[in-house]
């Protein structure tokens, strides 16, 4: 058994990390020793990406903090949107790392015009790398990647569906606050730029060609692009959101 026990109270959607029994209420937590209430923190579950501001015995405390015996914790997500001016490249828009198991979520995050990097054979000491020295958000559904020391801009993915994960990431970041940037190659990542139709009309299918006029070019993989279905069914979903949320 362990030697001490403080009161734990996660709030808000800290509460999606929690056992059922733990949710919305004040819960005893053994430890030994004193260990760094971030530590703690992770333990019960709660990465330290999703941690905004800690409250012990009434004074706000880092995450450094030395837990003492009957300490009462309150655990709050951040109060405002991640700094975004950290983004990749001094940009002031953010930038994304994504986990293997988000491809479709990076497909439209890239058709939105952001900066996202997907590898699917990047390992998480890998992602976590290139999130700490990018200064990418890291977007997953592995909490044990967010726990990661070195990842300091996280984010865990709650949604399975693809579309319901863009609307949770557009409102979490605010991106719709941003205006659109160059449109990327859904499958590299790369800037794309607008070509004429007649230089790649030899590769185009015939319906394509007879009903589109505007087609862009990957600078990198040589991949066209036109706004066909996907891109259109992207633009009536963020269109909608922009109306609920203006």
């Amino acid at each position: 058994m362990p030697e001490h026990q403080a009161t734990f109270h996660f709030h808000d959607h800290l509460n999606d990390f929690l056992l059922p029994e733990r949710r919305g209420q004040a819960f005893a937590f053994g430890f030994d020793g004193s260990p760094a209430i971030k530590d703690t923190i992770e333990a019960i579950g709660v990465p330290h990406t999703e941690i905004g501001q800690i409250v012990v015995n009434e004074c706000m405390v880092d995450a450094q903090y030395r837990l003492r015996p009957d300490d009462r914790v309150h655990v709050y997500p951040p109060q405002r949107q991640i700094d975004l001016h950290t983004a990749v490249n001094g940009s002031a828009r953010p930038a994304f790392v994504a986990d293997v198991h988000l491809g479709r979520l990076v497909a439209y995050l890239r058709m939105m015009g952001f900066d996202t990097v997907y590898a699917t054979d990047s390992d998480d000491p890998e992602l976590a790398e290139i999130s700490s020295r990018e200064r990418r958000i890291l977007l997953t559904r592995d909490l044990g990647l967010l726990k990661r020391r070195i990842v300091t801009l996280g984010y865990f993915v709650r949604e399975t569906d693809p579309l319901r994960q863009l609307e949770e990431i557009i409102r979490r970041f605010d991106l719709l606050h941003f205006p659109m940037g160059a449109l990327r190659c859904t499958h590299c990542n790369e800037t794309l730029v607008e070509v004429d139709k007649d230089a790649i009309a030899h590769r185009l299918p015939g319906n394509t060609l007879a009903y589109y006029d505007a087609f862009h070019q990957c600078t990198a993989c040589d991949r066209i692009y036109w706004r066909g279905s996907h891109y259109q069914k992207l633009e009536r979903f963020v269109n909608s959101l922009r109306d609920e949320m203006a």
